[in-house]
């Protein structure tokens, strides 16, 4: 409470990351961030959003052999988020099926880091 905008981060994982991705979609503000690890938009297609997120940054991450998230959907998702002036970072992970990598991991805890300096 009392935080502004900034220190503001939405991170999932796979039903979560869906449902974070598409809040934030729904309700743009400037966020902290935006991680989907996993995960995308709802709906079979990306719905029509508007509003600006005002230069968030927004993490989408998945493996190209996820059987759940298809990377075609990150990829979706990262095209709706742009269009709503979003600072999208994609990443696809070759040979990486329905997980998080360590990469994902140094990226969240990256933001996780700014957000404890902030707040110290």
């Amino acid at each position: 409470m009392g935080r502004p905008d900034r220190g503001r981060r939405a991170v999932r994982v796979l039903a979560g990351a869906c449902l974070a991705a598409e809040y934030a979609a729904r309700n743009p503000a400037r966020y902290g961030g935006v991680a989907a690890l996993s995960g995308g938009l709802l709906g079979d297609e990306p719905g029509a959003y508007e509003g600006s997120l005002d230069g968030a940054p927004v993490f989408l991450g998945v493996g190209d052999g996820d059987p759940n998230v298809p990377v075609e959907r990150v990829r979706e998702t990262a095209a709706a988020f742009r269009a709503l002036d979003a600072d999208v970072t994609e990443r696809v992970y070759e040979g990486v099926g329905h997980e998080v990598t360590d990469d994902e991991f140094a990226v969240v805890g990256s933001w996780l880091d700014e957000i404890v300096d902030d707040g110290a």
